[in-house]
């Protein structure tokens, strides 16, 4: 047996969930998991399902294609507008309603100028293949993502590429986790720290997590056996009253992160705030360019500026990331929202929570 197959050994997983059911006694524990992929892996391996009723699972704001604000989305759907700007884009944000249900995929398919790409480096040579265009890359995702964004950036001007822009999106896993809980209403009991974030980070960032709110943490890989031992350790921890922050996934993260990728991440970047969906503007929990690379802000050198815009019509994405509403109790989940015709940005992507409960056929009864 090899460590991958160890980690999805059933025999070994039994054992824990065994010391998780003994751990559980007399006491519950609702815990947030802050990452698409653990959304997903819990589901898809099926440790969802087996945890004692007393073990509350709640999903939060781990998914970057769907905590893009509402003005974001219709920041880029304004510039994909404009006949001299080519979008380039990952392909989740291609479906995400906009204002009036507009989305990328529609406007391409009338004549605005949309790119998907695998890499922001792919944006770059969009860019230098199209000298006559403006060409913007959607910066979207957590600390995961951003170095690589940066180092781009930072090719881009290397490169002396004047038509390649940004907008910078990115949001900071921390500072959120700080403020959903300075909410009392939200009853968190512990978090499952993001693997990918936290490879990035280190273990220094979630101190307050236990310092400040007394909340148990754990950074936990994505295979079963990651799964019910984080699960485990933050019940145990509740349990003593003994909280703090636990790295469970040393085989990838260490406890200084990778200095290296901040590095590049702090060149280019520096902390400011961000719009988040169902949250609003929280402080100090994005990044806008640095002064040095502002010539590559399409906010700026597009003249281009965050608007207010509505929530989409019966949408109720905010709630299910903030791990107030389970997605089955979406009045819309399973009938006018699907992952065929999504509503919201929850069911279009794949590390949605509401698209994981679809997929995975959790619950689609009525609630």
């Amino acid at each position: 047996m090899n460590s991958f197959e160890a980690l999805r050994d059933p025999e070994r997983c039994k054992a824990v969930l065994a010391q998780i059911e003994e751990a559980m006694q007399g006491q519950t524990l609702r815990f947030m998991e802050v990452c698409g992929t653990h959304t997903v892996a819990l589901f898809r391996s099926g440790v969802h399902s087996l945890l004692p009723s007393s073990v509350v699972h709640l999903t939060g704001p781990g998914c970057p294609v769907c905590v893009t604000h509402e003005s974001e989305v219709a920041a880029y759907m304004e510039l994909a507008a404009r006949p001299d700007v080519i979008i380039a884009t990952f392909g989740d944000l291609m479906r995400v309603p906009g204002p009036g249900g507009s989305t990328l995929k529609k406007a391409q398919a009338e004549g605005a100028r949309v790119e998907v790409v695998y890499s922001p480096f792919d944006a770059l040579a969009v860019a230098a293949n199209n000298p006559g265009d403006k060409v913007v890359f959607l910066g979207i995702g957590f600390e995961t993502t951003a170095p690589t964004v940066a180092a781009t950036v930072r090719l881009a001007k290397q490169q002396g590429l004047a038509n390649f822009f940004v907008m910078p999106f990115h949001k900071l896993v921390p500072p959120a986790l700080d403020a959903l809980l300075s909410d009392p209403a939200m009853a968190i009991e512990g978090f499952m720290l993001p693997g990918h974030v936290s490879a990035m980070i280190g273990l220094k960032p979630y101190a307050p997590l236990a310092e400040k709110y007394g909340i148990p943490a754990v950074v936990a890989g994505f295979e079963p056996l990651d799964l019910l031992q984080a699960i485990l350790l933050m019940a145990e921890m509740k349990r003593q009253g003994k909280p703090r922050v636990i790295n469970n996934y040393k085989r990838v993260v260490s406890d200084e992160g990778n200095p290296k990728a901040l590095s590049i991440l702090y060149e280019v970047y520096k902390p400011g705030d961000a719009l988040w969906r169902g949250i609003g503007t929280i402080p100090g929990s994005g990044l806008v360019m640095s002064d040095a690379y502002k010539a590559f802000d399409a906010f700026e050198a597009l003249g281009v500026t965050l608007k207010e815009s509505k929530p989409l019509p019966g949408c109720r994405c905010g709630e299910v990331l903030k791990g107030i509403m389970p997605p089955n109790q979406c009045p819309l989940f399973a009938k006018a929202c699907t992952p065929a015709s999504p509503v919201g940005p929850c069911m279009v992507s794949t590390e949605g929570s509401c698209a994981a409960y679809y997929k995975y056929q959790l619950d689609l009864s009525p609630a």
